[in-house]
């Protein structure tokens, strides 16, 4: 039998090899949860979930930027979604999915908190992301899926044309 947290290393380097596209990079902007004791925290050990986690950005190019900007002076980046791989692999109890919880940031209107939680032997761990409304349709790239101990949540954040 494997060491434990052996198999946690080798799901994040698998998931580092599939590489960044164009736009995205690496992100672990993480946020202190407070710890509570759990039932099970005598019996075994508790850590934190290994992750690996890609922030996607790009031009938004409205009509200001248009006006302004040009491709040789671009406007600023901006943050057009998340990626979050987040690994349980040794689960006690395989039943229960992880979920995620989304929470304002007691520090500004502009962020957001959100939470994973997978349960035993597993603490919560959390991220700071930009707070915006998410496309929730999957052919516009937004998947929430658990399977053979990955989480995986992607979005983008909705893009709002402006209209008269």
């Amino acid at each position: 039998r494997k060491g434990r947290g052996e198999g946690d290393g080798r799901l994040v380097q698998a998931e580092a090899r599939k590489g960044m596209e164009a736009g995205e990079a690496r992100f672990s902007v993480e946020v202190a949860v407070e710890g509570k004791a759990e039932w099970w925290h005598d019996k075994y050990r508790p850590r934190k979930p290994k992750y690996f986690n890609r922030v996607h950005t790009g031009y938004e190019w409205n009509k200001y930027n248009q006006t302004h900007y040009d491709h040789d002076n671009p406007p600023p980046k901006m943050v057009q979604g998340y990626k979050f791989n987040v690994f349980y692999p040794d689960l006690i109890d395989r039943r229960k999915t992880p979920t995620y919880s989304l929470s304002p940031d007691p520090g500004s209107s502009d962020t957001c908190i959100l939470r994973f939680h997978g349960g035993p032997p597993y603490e919560d761990i959390a991220f700071k992301i930009v707070n915006q409304e998410w496309e929730t349709n999957h052919k516009r790239g937004f998947r929430c899926r658990f399977e053979r101990g990955i989480l995986q949540l992607y979005f983008n954040f909705k893009r709002h044309r402006y209209r008269r």
